[in-house]
């Protein structure tokens, strides 16, 4: 069954404490969202719709529009007024920044916030599962948790604040550069235990394999295309059974977790699916398949953007 795996909990209206992000329309190839205080026009190829009349004067006055080069023109961003480079965002009490990037993503993924509240949900309750089951609470250790291409490192944070002990990994520079920025602006955080790594996953992978360093819970949102930061080659068709299989080398005996998230316009939920649960096959658990999205302000529709799968072990 393809579930549909969205936040409700992005706020909407005027009275609420945080309008930090809206998707208040899509068509046309194209979605309108507000990010803070701006609003920004983004391709979105799968809107194959009309855009809501009622909501045509907020596109004409959009800040900002990435021009994708699919259509013709230069690609990038044309800046209709002035922007920061780079403004302070939260969801549910964690801080984050965002910026334009050269990519058209603003510096996270707003559809991911559903895994957010999973991942901080399913730490929690585990952890609590362990206190009540062990007569020395104090010598428990924290669950540890793996962000493979971890990017600014938003779902990093839900993982720290649930108490768990985060490896966060990224072959880009920069983008670790912010990541440590956003664990900076959440001050209760900012010393929490977070190892943020530059590396290829699949190499570091197999070191933490040698080393027997093992995790309870992992995240990874593997590109559909990229370079390591020594020039590796990532292709999603040709890796992810050897991604997948070497995820499978560092779980540890009794896995919490796993979610596997793609944006690569060929894959699918059901494939993302099917190779999670050979590689999970060994450990008891569940799987859910879906399309990960955000809910549109103009319509009430469930706009998807990306496919994931998502193992869980049973709490029981």
């Amino acid at each position: 069954m393809i579930k549909l795996f969205y936040s409700k909990d992005w706020p909407f209206d005027s009275t609420a404490n945080k309008l930090d992000y809206e998707l208040l329309d899509t068509g046309e190839g194209e979605k309108l969202e507000r990010f803070g205080k701006y609003v920004f026009v983004r391709p979105y190829e799968d809107a194959v719709w009309s855009k809501t009349m009622g909501m045509k004067e907020k596109w004409a006055k959009a800040d900002a529009k990435f021009w994708s080069s699919k259509v013709g023109a230069k690609a990038g961003w044309k800046m209709n007024k002035k922007i920061e480079s780079k403004w302070e965002m939260e969801y549910k009490g964690i801080k984050f920044l965002a910026s334009p990037t050269p990519f058209r993503h603003l510096g996270f993924f707003p559809e991911q916030a559903s895994h957010w509240d999973f991942i901080e949900k399913k730490i929690k309750e585990w952890q609590d599962v362990r206190r009540q089951g062990s007569p020395d609470v104090g010598r428990l250790q924290p669950i540890k948790f793996l962000n493979l291409f971890g990017y600014t490192g938003v779902a990093s944070l839900f993982a720290l604040r649930a108490g768990a002990e985060v490896t966060h990994l990224d072959a880009s520079k920069q983008t670790l550069a912010s990541a440590k920025e956003n664990q900076k602006l959440n001050t209760e955080l900012a010393k929490a235990p977070m190892r943020v790594i530059e590396d290829d996953v699949l190499k570091f992978l197999e070191r933490e394999e040698k080393r027997g360093n093992k995790y309870d819970a992992i995240i990874m949102d593997p590109p559909k295309f990229g370079r390591g930061p020594k020039g590796e080659i990532w292709k999603i068709e040709e890796m992810l059974p050897k991604l997948l299989s070497q995820v499978r080398k560092v779980l540890s005996d009794k896995p919490l977790f796993v979610i596997l998230t793609s944006y690569a316009v060929d894959s699918s939920s059901l494939s993302l699916g099917y190779a999670l649960a050979d590689t999970m096959k060994d450990f008891k658990g569940s799987i859910e398949v879906g399309e990960l999205c955000v809910l549109e302000k103009s319509n009430s529709r469930v706009i998807p953007l990306a496919n994931t799968a998502v193992w869980s072990r049973d709490m029981v």
